[in-house]
């Protein structure tokens, strides 16, 4: 029994070892990049500055939209007071920067064709379905949505929206677009597939941001993954029980996948305690599993079928 110890203690010692160099790599990659602030730059333009504007940033301007509506729009109260509180809260954004940076090395890491993009931060109307948005040479930051749970423009939204309209959120959310760049399924038709692909995600957020708590990679107040990782064994066995994997009733997805203040099993005291998106909450843990098992890369496990990614992940959920 001594002897066995030893040999986990050394085995740990040599994964903590190994985490380390890696760290250290990854860090010493160069990505060269800056955070420019179109939201800073519109509010202190003047009309005759427009022209400069749409030079430096010609991606942000429509030609269908003429210059009299951009120039009404400078004007416009509730713009102004939208650019004033995005400038009190965002009085630089180092903090955001730094870990963006850290962001750009793990895919420069994992990706080594990856180049660091143009990152632009704007406002776009607390439109926070659209609160990041990501292309291979662009990364777009919509700060006014991310002002804080309890902010006055929020106060219409639903309370499980606003919980991660955060300034935590952004690099999470910045993080889950470069995902979904990379993850790829010839399906997306059963709750399996989609509980796969949510997972993906999630778990590319593990390996690309591994600074994030895991209530920001998946957006979860502490209680409400408590509540998932309490409850991950009678979740499982539910959709074991019920034949959910395998089902194409798109109602599942709604119930289970998509964003929503609780996840619905129809039974009214789980149903009120349990936070959203179970579903994703599983998968994550299939492909933790997969990666674990399987030792493959992150790129390849983005690539990698559902069914087979299940079945090869021996999942197990935790008692």
């Amino acid at each position: 029994m001594r002897i066995y110890f030893i040999l986990l203690f050394g085995l740990c010692l040599l994964s903590c070892d190994n985490d380390s160099k890696l760290a250290e790599e990854i860090s010493a990659i160069d990505v060269d990049f800056n955070i420019e602030r179109f939201d800073t730059a519109f509010m202190e333009a003047n009309p005759e500055d427009l022209q400069d504007l749409k030079n430096q940033f010609p991606f942000l301007f429509s030609k269908r939209v003429p210059d009299s509506v951009v120039i009404a729009k400078m004007n416009d109260t509730l713009q102004v007071e939208l650019l004033n509180e995005v400038k009190s809260k965002f009085t630089n954004l180092n903090e955001t920067k730094d870990h963006l940076e850290s962001l750009f090395q793990h895919l420069k890491y994992y990706e080594k064709t990856f180049e660091a993009p143009r990152v632009v931060t704007l406002t776009n109307d607390v439109d926070y379905r659209n609160s990041v948005i990501v292309n291979d040479s662009l990364v777009l930051i919509a700060l006014d949505n991310y002002l804080g749970s309890e902010h006055k423009f929020y106060q219409s939204f639903p309370k499980y929206i606003t919980e991660n309209m955060t300034k935590q959120q952004i690099i999470a959310d910045v993080a889950e677009g470069y995902a979904n760049q990379y993850a790829y399924q010839t399906n997306r038709k059963t709750l399996l597939d989609e509980m796969v692909y949510f997972g993906k995600l999630l778990y590319f957020k593990d390996v690309m941001t591994p600074f994030l708590s895991d209530t920001e990679k998946i957006g979860y107040t502490k209680k409400q993954l408590e509540w998932a990782k309490a409850n991950e064994s009678s979740i499982w066995s539910y959709f074991i029980e019920k034949e959910l994997l395998y089902s194409s009733d798109n109602k599942l997805s709604a119930r289970f996948i998509a964003n929503a203040p609780f996840s619905k099993f129809y039974l009214e005291k789980i149903d009120n305690e349990s936070p959203g998106r179970l579903g994703q909450y599983l998968g994550w843990q299939i492909v933790r599993a997969y990666a674990i098992n399987s030792g493959k890369d992150i790129m390849e496990i983005m690539q990698t079928e559902p069914e087979f990614l299940f079945n090869k992940s021996k999942y197990k959920p935790r008692k």
